[in-house]
């Protein structure tokens, strides 16, 4: 009789079926001295065992990347409140409905902000389209934080110019799923922050900031720090609506009072259409 098996099978005793049928019948998960380590979840939800969820953190979404041939990353932050001009429309027409004038104030707001969807989604699209046809090597890929608002702008404007693109979520009690514009084989969901914020950087050739809350502004820094530094090689940093961010930020306060180097302002540039952050990373790269 021909074998059924497969020669080139390389997966485990399949371990998993075991706490499927445990599940499947509605039974706790105690922890079971005999269950294999590797496929015991009450073991590696230890505290002690924090270190190997790092690395399984680290290693997941840097396999399947190298697997899609992904090494160059744009990368692109913002706020994931804002919504498309269309949602933003129905927004504030809800909000009147309601009668609540401080919702209807925090509709008009981000209704306000709709054009940075907008442009985050035609950016997105102008990335996708220059890859296309290129060399492996060449290609460059949308990365973003997988959410809502900007982040779904982007990758939907990658979607739309026929190109794939990353997400890489954060599990948070107030996070929706990833957008649905995210390649689904690229779409990861990270526990740390730390193990993120490193797949942010690992492969990112620029960064693009739109404007954006507390998370923003935390990736934005980092990044800027980690170049300042040298820890990271100088890539370009594009601060999208320079309105935005020259009110929310004085940073000649900072050379003033000698905390940065004249230079450091070097290290980013503003741009306020989508053509003007994709020429900024063309020229740093001499793309044509």
């Amino acid at each position: 009789m021909p074998s059924t098996r497969n020669i080139h099978d390389r997966r485990l005793a399949d371990a998993w079926a075991t706490l499927q049928t445990h599940s499947n019948k509605g039974l706790p998960l105690e922890p079971d001295a005999s269950r294999l380590a590797f496929a015991d979840p009450e073991f590696l939800l230890r505290r002690e065992t924090r270190g190997i969820r790092f690395q399984l953190e680290m290693l997941k979404p840097d396999l399947e990347q190298q697997a899609h041939g992904i090494e160059n990353t744009i990368v692109v932050f913002g706020s994931a409140r804002f919504r498309s001009e269309e949602e933003s429309v129905a927004m504030v027409a809800a909000a009147q409905a309601t009668g609540d004038a401080a919702q209807l104030r925090r509709a008009q707001a981000l209704a306000r902000n709709a054009h940075y969807y907008e442009k985050a989604r035609a950016f997105g699209k102008l990335v996708a389209q220059h890859t296309a046809g290129k060399n492996p090597q060449d290609m460059l890929y949308i990365c973003t934080g997988g959410g809502p608002g900007i982040m779904q702008a982007a990758n939907r404007g990658a979607y739309e110019g026929d190109g794939i693109s990353v997400g890489l979520s954060i599990a948070l009690p107030m996070e929706e799923s990833a957008n649905p514009y995210v390649t689904p084989a690229l779409s990861f969901k990270f526990h740390y922050f730390a193990l993120r914020k490193m797949h942010f950087m690992m492969r990112a050739k620029a960064l693009v900031a739109f404007p954006g809350g507390f998370g923003t502004l935390d990736e934005l820094f980092e990044v800027i720090t980690l170049v300042q530094t040298r820890k990271s090689q100088p890539v370009p940093i594009v601060l999208f609506g320079s309105d935005y961010w020259k009110r929310l930020i004085n940073f000649d306060v900072l050379i003033e009072e000698g905390v940065i180097s004249p230079a450091d302002l070097a290290l980013f540039e503003y741009a306020d259409e989508p053509q003007v952050a994709w020429d900024i990373i063309k020229t740093f790269y001499r793309l044509e």
